[in-house]
């Protein structure tokens, strides 16, 4: 069975209900925590009543410096929302990790950005090194990945598309809400990974909603493609992008008025 885990100022906490308990580990990177399974195993099932969550902060269970990559156009849904259409080629690009921060902090919209956006994304959180050239299945994901998050990779639409800057528009600090929960699956549970359901509303009002299922490049093929150039290690982080609904969409197209025609001759007013 999966284990939420909380990190605070003060230490881990293995999440239980509404109740947390503390994780008895000198872990202080989550790269440390993961390395560390039995502590987190052993406070799971620990009788301790724990503490309650609200009572705690919650600060990003992914700590940093670590990787962090992201995925582009992964969601059929969002494909459609930006206009593409026929097959599209996966695509990757990096956020600094500085932008990385708890699930409570408010983003922060630098001065000169006037166009913010929102995207939820599921993080898969690397538990073991997948160095270049590692080929992975979906019997062996669980191998290298240790758990999932919950991010949004926060946009400055207007740096992106005047810039076609992928790096500077999504790394601004603040702009990768994380958490709260680390979730650490066991390895039988990855088999109902595309069941898993995003969703994110503003201000009430529901805007994203899709499973893994309508992903266009899964995880086990996603580590495969990046392990062409790229190396993880234990904590870093790869966001595998997000479903249609966010605020930017492409324009409708537009269709010129055709003449009306009449026995081939085109109309004219009399």
């Amino acid at each position: 069975m999966s284990t939420n885990v909380l990190r605070t100022a003060d230490g881990w906490w293995a999440v239980r209900d509404t109740r947390a308990v503390r994780i008895e580990t000198k872990a202080v990177t989550t790269a440390d925590l993961l390395a560390d399974r039995a502590a987190v195993r052993e406070a799971a099932a620990s009788g301790d009543t724990g503490t309650a969550v609200a009572d705690l902060v919650a600060l990003s269970p992914v700590t940093t410096p670590c990787r962090v990559v992201a995925q582009m156009v992964n969601y059929r849904s969002h494909a459609r929302d930006s206009g593409f259409t026929g097959d599209i080629p996966p695509a990757f690009f990096r956020k600094a990790s500085g932008s990385v921060s708890g699930p409570g902090e408010a983003i922060v919209r630098p001065s000169h950005v006037r166009f913010l956006d929102y995207e939820i994304e599921l993080g898969l959180v690397m538990g073991a090194p997948l160095p270049v050239g590692t080929v992975v299945t979906e019997q062996d994901l669980p191998s290298y990945v240790a758990g999932l998050v919950v991010t949004n990779d926060v946009s400055a639409r207007d740096v992106q598309l005047t810039k076609t800057q992928f790096y500077e528009s999504k790394s601004y600090p603040t702009f990768t809400p994380t958490g709260p929960y680390l979730c650490l699956l066991e390895p039988e549970e990855f088999a109902h990974l595309l069941d898993v359901r995003l969703k994110l509303s503003v201000n009430g009002d529901l805007r994203q909603d899709r499973t893994l299922a309508d992903m266009i490049v899964r995880p086990a093929q996603a580590l495969t493609l990046l392990a062409r150039f790229q190396t993880l290690d234990p904590g870093d982080l790869l966001l595998t992008g997000t479903p249609g609904g966010t605020a930017l969409k492409a324009p409708p197209s537009r269709h010129r008025p055709r003449p009306s025609r009449r026995s081939g001759r085109c109309c004219r007013p009399p």
